[in-house]
């Protein structure tokens, strides 16, 4: 890795959370590397370790002391590369910084680097029969996925962040206008993958529509809307799902909302004290899935069902679902001003 690039990773101890974050998700490497004033290697952070502090409400403000990993595992200047796949094999890491006889970071060692990028045979699901009714007069006569953002319909751009992590197999859902989905994507040989359709004859959900599904997938799948634009490393989405060994994982974010107001505090008609325009925090649905293949038996044939219907009944059943914090950048292209919002910030992101 070159120096400039290293440089983008990392952080000194007295930064905060949130600026961790936002150095992870600079870097796309889904870490950062915290070193001392000379360069010296203290500790490392990694978008594992801030979903985790996510979960246990940290103060994203407070001190980035707060989620890192004082002990990560290093590799010495000079090693064989043989003892760095080890490493990563043995202890299933991504990332292993290199560290020099003082304790310098000279350089961070990473799987793709390593490895390259492994094909996945798990199945990815788009669902992108929606009508973009709060993007017209844009989708008249284009479905919102075809939108263009980058030099490319919307839905290609996609399918390529999945091409690049190496998934092949994708089942697209189509409804409104799917002809023109249809021709443009074909089988999907020319862009890299292997895809098939899901026809809806009417609007079925993002959970109904899995009941179409032409083969049942035999390991957990991915499902997620066509009209999102996000830069998250889905095998780690994948492992989160299995270590918890859940049924469904819901992809959240954080969203803040400021209230324009004092808030009062009150207790039998006395006044206690007065949060002068307070900041409140929720994690709100990303419109991003993992479901294990038993999910698919709660979903009635041919019956139209919402995702979030869907992981409330499993839920309900005692099936256990997941929260996966996401804090990589993530748009939702629903209303014109997000289009334009993603077609200025795609280049920034994505680096295309």
């Amino acid at each position: 890795m070159d120096k400039a690039t290293l440089k983008t990773l990392t952080i000194a101890p007295n930064v905060t959370v949130r600026d961790a974050i936002s150095a992870i998700d600079r870097s796309r490497r889904q870490i950062a590397l915290v070193i001392d004033a000379d360069g010296r290697l203290l500790a490392t952070v990694t978008d594992g370790d801030v979903r985790r502090g996510i979960l246990r409400s940290v103060d994203l403000d407070g001190p980035v002391t707060q989620v890192m990993h004082t002990s990560p595992t290093i590799a010495r200047e000079g090693e064989d590369d043989r003892e760095v796949r080890r490493l990563i094999r043995e202890y299933k890491l991504q990332h292993v910084p290199v560290v020099d006889g003082e304790g310098f970071l000279i350089d961070l060692a990473t799987v793709d680097e390593l490895f390259g990028v492994a094909p996945r045979e798990t199945r990815v699901v788009l669902m992108a029969g929606g009508l973009g009714t709060r993007l017209r007069p844009l989708t008249e006569k284009m479905p919102k996925p075809m939108l263009p953002i980058g030099g490319k319909p919307l839905l290609e751009q996609i399918i390529g962040v999945f091409v690049d992590q190496g998934f092949q197999h994708i089942s697209i859902s189509v409804n409104y206008r799917k002809e023109i989905v249809q021709d443009y994507f074909g089988d999907g040989k020319k862009f890299g993958v292997d895809i098939d359709y899901i026809e809806e004859d009417a609007p079925l959900g993002t959970a109904g529509a899995l009941s179409l599904l032409k083969e049942r997938p035999t390991r957990p799948f991915i499902v997620m809307n066509g009209d999102l634009l996000v830069s998250l490393r889905f095998d780690r989405l994948l492992k989160f799902h299995k270590d918890l060994d859940a049924t469904g994982t819901l992809v959240v974010r954080e969203h803040e909302y400021q209230v324009p107001y004092g808030v009062v505090r009150s207790e039998n008609d006395l006044m206690t004290g007065i949060d002068e325009k307070p900041v409140e925090r929720y994690f709100v649905n990303g419109g991003i899935y993992v479901l294990s293949p038993e999910a698919l038996d709660e979903i009635p044939k041919g019956e139209a069902l919402d995702m979030p219907s869907l992981l409330t009944n499993l839920t309900d059943t005692g099936k256990r679902v997941a929260v996966f914090p996401m804090s990589e950048y993530w748009r939702d292209i629903g209303r014109i001003d997000d289009l334009e919002a993603a077609r200025t910030e795609f280049g920034k992101i994505f680096g295309k």
